[in-house]
C-alpha cells in the first residue's frame, strides 16, 4: 500500500526536515507485519513528494508473527491488505513519522507550526460508505477532496461501483495535522481494523484526535468506526471527549470578556455587544451567525430583535453551549421562537457547511484566542468558505492596556490571549483579509476613546464588495 505527500512550499525540500527523512536516500524499516520504505519520487526547490510504501506479509500474519486473532481461512491469505490503505498503514505512519506527528522538527522548528500547502494521495483505499462519507470526513477539516472510482467490472455494470477508490486531499495545513487526520480516518474509511482493539486504542484515538476530533461534526461515527463499533469503548471515548471539551482545554476560540479588574468600566462588555448588535441590525440582515458565541449573551440580544428570523450560535466548548442553552431558556421558548435559533458545536479552524448562507456574522473577542499560525485557516473558513455578506469582528486594542491600572505592563488582558494588536496591526491584518477575499472594510472604536491610545476595543466591519458597491 502507498501514501504520497507533496508540497509546493518554498523550498519544497523542507518536507524532508519536517518528516525527518532525508530525500537523498531510501530508508527502510522492519515492522511486525512487513516492511516500510520511505523515498522521494520528486525533490526540488519547487516541488517535493515523499512516499511511504508498506509491504504486508499476509502469510506472516496468519503464522502469528503479526497481530493476534488471524485464522487459517482462505480470506486470511487472499485479501486486499497488501494493496489497499488500511489500519496497517496507520500503524506504519505512527512508527515511521512519529516525530512529525508530534509536531516537532529539530532543524525547522518554526516551520512545523506553520500551515503549508500539502497534498496527500492514496492510490487505493476501500471506502465503506461512498464518496459522501469521504467528503463528510475530510471537508470539515478544510481539505479539497478528489476521488477516482471505478466499476467492479465494466462488462457487468449491474454489479455496481467498486468500494476501492483513489483518494487525494489537499489543503494548507500543518504537516502534523495532515498526518494525524490520515492516521485516524484511514481505518474509519476502511471500517475495519486488523488487530485487537482494547482500551489502549482509546488513548491512541484521543492523542491523535487532540484539537480537532472533539469538534468534528462526524465525531460519533469516527469514534465508533475507529473502535470497531465496540459500544463500551465508544461510550467511554465519547464521554472523555465531552469531558475534555471545557473552556480550560479548548481555549483557542472561546470568546471571554476580559476580567473585570482590567476593564476601565464595568459596562465595556455590554457596550461591545450593543455596538455589534446595532451594526448587524443596520445591515438589514435576517440570517445571523455568532461565531464563538460563548455563553450566549449576544444571542440573547439577537433573539430579542424581530428582524432576525434565523440565528445560529457556534462555539467550540460544549460547556459554554450548555450555559447558553440555559441562559436563553431554549426549552421554555414558544415553538415559533425556538425555531428561530440553533446552537451547534464547531471550530473556526475547520470548514463547516452549516455556516454557509448567512447574511451577517459576529466574531466578538475571538481571534486573539487563536494561535497566530491558525489565522490563515480562520480567514479561509470565514471569508472564503462560509462567506457571509457582512462580518463584524472585534478584538482588544493593545495600546489601551496601559490605561488599565491593575494590568501589569506587558501582560495581556486575559491569560488565554495569544496576541493583542495595536490599531495599525489590526487594521493592516483586516485590510489584507478584505483585499484577499473580496470585501470592503471599515473600522470603528468601541468604548471610551482616549485621544492618544484610542478605544479599549477595536472593531472591523467587513462587507462583500459587490454589496458595498
Amino acid at each position: 500500500m502507498l501514501l504520497t505527500i507533496s508540497t509546493t512550499h518554498h523550498p519544497a525540500t523542507d518536507l524532508g526536515y519536517l518528516l525527518h527523512k532525508n530525500p537523498s536516500r531510501l530508508q527502510t524499516e522492519a515492522l511486525s507485519f512487513g516492511k516500510a520504505y520511505v523515498f522521494y519520487p520528486a525533490a526540488s526547490v519547487e516541488f517535493c513528494t515523499a512516499a511511504l510504501l508498506v509491504e504486508i506479509d499476509p502469510v506472516a500474519l496468519v503464522r502469528g508473527r503479526g497481530p493476534s486473532g488471524e485464522g487459517g481461512q482462505l480470506e486470511q491469505y487472499v485479501n486486499d491488505r497488501p494493496y489497499a490503505a488500511n489500519s496497517f498503514l496507520s500503524v506504519a505512519m505512527g512508527r515511521i513519522f512519529s516525530t512529525a506527528m508530534s509536531g516537532r522538527s529539530k532543524d525547522r522548528p518554526e516551520l512545523a507550526e506553520v500551515p503549508i500547502p500539502l497534498t496527500a494521495h492514496l492510490p487505493v483505499i476501500a471506502v465503506r460508505g461512498g464518496e459522501e462519507l469521504v467528503r463528510r470526513l475530510f471537508e470539515p477539516l478544510g481539505y479539497a477532496v478528489e476521488l477516482k472510482g471505478s466499476q467492479l467490472d465494466d462488462k457487468f455494470p449491474e454489479w455496481g461501483a467498486s468500494p476501492y477508490v483513489g483518494l487525494t486531499i489537499a489543503g494548507t495545513v500543518r504537516l502534523q495535522d495532515l498526518l494525524t487526520h490520515l492516521y485516524v480516518l484511514i481505518p474509519v474509511l476502511d471500517n475495519e481494523k486488523h488487530y485487537w482493539v482494547a482500551n489502549d486504542e482509546i488513548e491512541k484515538l484521543l492523542k491523535r484526535g487532540e484539537g480537532w476530533l472533539g469538534t468534528h461534526p462526524e465525531k460519533d461515527l469516527i469514534v465508533s468506526r475507529y473502535l470497531k463499533r465496540q459500544r463500551s469503548l465508544t461510550r467511554e471515548a465519547l464521554s472523555r471527549l465531552l469531558a475534555e471539551d471545557t473552556p480550560s482545554d479548548e481555549v483557542d476560540e472561546i470568546p471571554s470578556a476580559e476580567s473585570p479588574v482590567t476593564e476601565r468600566t464595568p459596562s465595556l462588555h455590554d457596550q461591545r455587544l450593543q455596538t455589534v448588535l446595532s451594526v448587524i441590525r443596520d445591515t438589514g440582515a435576517k440570517r445571523v451567525v455568532d461565531l464563538g458565541c460563548g455563553e450566549g449573551k449576544l444571542l440573547k440580544l439577537l433573539l430579542s430583535e424581530k428582524q432576525f428570523d434565523t440565528i445560529l450560535g457556534m462555539d467550540v466548548s460544549w460547556r459554554s453551549l450548555e450555559i447558553a442553552k440555559e441562559r436563553l431558556r431554549l426549552d421554555e421558548l414558544p415553538e415559533r421562537q425556538r425555531g428561530r435559533i440553533e446552537l451547534i458545536q464547531g471550530s473556526l479552524t475547520y470548514q463547516d457547511q452549516r455556516l454557509n448562507g448567512f447574511e451577517a456574522a459576529a466574531i466578538v473577542e475571538v481571534i486573539e484566542h487563536l494561535d497566530a499560525p491558525r489565522l490563515a485557516t480562520f480567514e479561509r473558513i470565514v471569508f472564503e468558505f462560509a462567506r457571509p455578506t457582512h462580518v463584524v469582528l472585534t478584538t482588544p486594542n493593545a495600546e489601551y492596556n496601559t490605561i488599565f491600572e491593575t494590568l501589569p505592563a506587558g501582560e495581556f488582558r486575559h491569560g488565554d490571549h495569544r496576541f493583542e494588536w495595536k490599531r495599525a496591526e489590526f487594521e493592516g491584518w483586516a485590510s489584507g483579509v478584505a483585499e484577499r477575499f473580496g470585501y470592503g472594510v471599515r473600522f470603528e472604536p468601541v468604548g471610551p476613546v482616549d485621544m492618544e491610545k484610542g478605544a479599549p476595543t477595536q472593531m472591523a466591519v467587513f462587507t462583500q464588495k459587490e454589496v458595498a458597491a
